[in-house]
């Protein structure tokens, strides 16, 4: 029935290219060689099982009873009576205790008594169509168990993945064992992408559908650049400077705040590298995306006042009670300090995680001018 080098050839492939265990799809084989015997051959209720023998190509069929207990089944010319919970005895499915223990001294109830089958080698064209669908199946599963344990030691992790086709906004890609969507939302405002073009993102969950595994992905999320940076400043992997916050807003600008565990070094400088050349390489697979790093700090007026630059800060006053600060800047640095439709603001209110508000002073009295007060960030955190 079988031709043993194929099977060997199929069995080496599915496990290289797929990941697909060659003992899965032996299992799948034997099921499937179970499935067609019982078609052909076996009778309503028989539990019918096969082992193939891989390297001989000898195939054996045994069927399996279940050892019962007389006062647990209801016999075939019982009546059942209402609220019966015993099972309906099968000679084909079941045996009576006394009967197994005749055959194996030590049954009890539940086990599996065993019978050999007369091995037939033809199981005619519909058996045969049902062990190939059985094998489909089962590879398919075995595989689908495969990619969902590969992608998601991947997930929160960049990937790479083949424009496919877009749809409604969003854009699905090849990812070569898996497909992945990239919802609109999850997209770098102005980016265009071409069918066939190679892009990487950031991998936020790992799906089991009954179509296939599908992969959820990013450009858009914070953790998208610090993966970015990740790979392009080796202190990060070596635990020696840390990201500890990030604020964005994908395609126009972020903030990000580090920290250095080793005094020795600069932990800003090594997130901007020699002559900019880090933190250029990140912005430029974010298309421009204006970047700016500053040092984290447990002082929150520092952090506050840092988080705000490039604007230069007069005065910080922190309400922890309130979760606020108030900022006091010169008038001449107001509109920096607030940024561009209050993104500068808003950006540095998500990094520090309090709710800002800047005030302008005049230099010449040094005193609050109460008129030119910003309530910019107090709209968006």
């Amino acid at each position: 029935m079988f031709d043993l080098k194929v099977i060997h050839s199929v069995l080496s492939q599915l496990e290289e290219e797929r990941g697909v265990p060659r003992e899965k799809v032996m299992e799948a084989i034997e099921m499937a060689l179970a499935s067609a015997y019982k078609k052909e051959y076996g009778k309503r209720g028989q539990i019918v099982r096969a082992t193939f023998d891989i390297n001989g190509g000898k195939t054996e069929f045994m069927q399996v009873k279940l050892v019962v207990d007389p006062s647990q089944v209801i016999m075939e010319d019982e009546e059942e009576k209402e609220g019966e919970e015993r099972i309906r005895f099968n000679p084909e499915h079941h045996i009576m205790l006394e009967d197994a223990k005749k055959i194996k001294k030590d049954a009890k109830i539940d086990d599996e008594i065993v019978f050999p089958l007369e091995s037939k080698g033809d199981f005619g064209r519909i058996a045969a169509q049902t062990a190939k669908q059985v094998i489909i199946q089962k590879i398919r599963e075995a595989e689908k168990v495969s990619v969902f344990a590969e992608f998601g030691q991947k997930e929160g992790d960049i990937v790479s993945g083949t424009v496919q086709r877009m749809e409604r906004g969003n854009i699905f890609f090849d990812m070569g064992r898996a497909s992945g969507i990239l919802p609109y939302e999850e997209q770098i405002p102005g980016e265009r992408y071409r069918q066939g073009e190679k892009v990487r993102m950031y991998l936020t969950k790992v799906e089991e559908t009954p179509r296939g595994v599908f992969l959820r992905l990013s450009r858009a999320h914070p953790k998208f650049l610090e993966k970015l940076f990740e790979m392009e400043v080796p202190e990060i992997v070596s635990k020696v400077v840390e990201v500890r916050a990030i604020a964005r807003e994908a395609g126009s600008r972020s903030k990000v705040a580090v920290f250095s565990n080793d005094n020795h070094i600069d932990p800003v400088g090594s997130m901007v590298g020699q002559r900019g050349v880090r933190v250029s390489t990140v912005m430029s697979e974010l298309g421009g995306e204006k970047i700016d790093i500053i040092e984290w700090s447990n002082d929150a007026t520092k952090f506050v006042e840092d988080a705000l630059s490039p604007a230069k800060v007069e005065k910080v006053t922190i309400d922890d009670t309130a979760n606020t600060a108030l900022v006091n800047v010169a008038e001449d640095q107001q509109s920096l300090a607030i940024g561009k439709g209050g993104q500068n603001v808003r950006l540095a209110a998500k990094l520090t995680g309090y709710r800002i508000d800047i005030k302008s002073v005049k230099r010449e009295t040094d005193s609050p001018d109460e008129g030119n007060t910003s309530d910019l960030d107090k709209k968006e955190e």
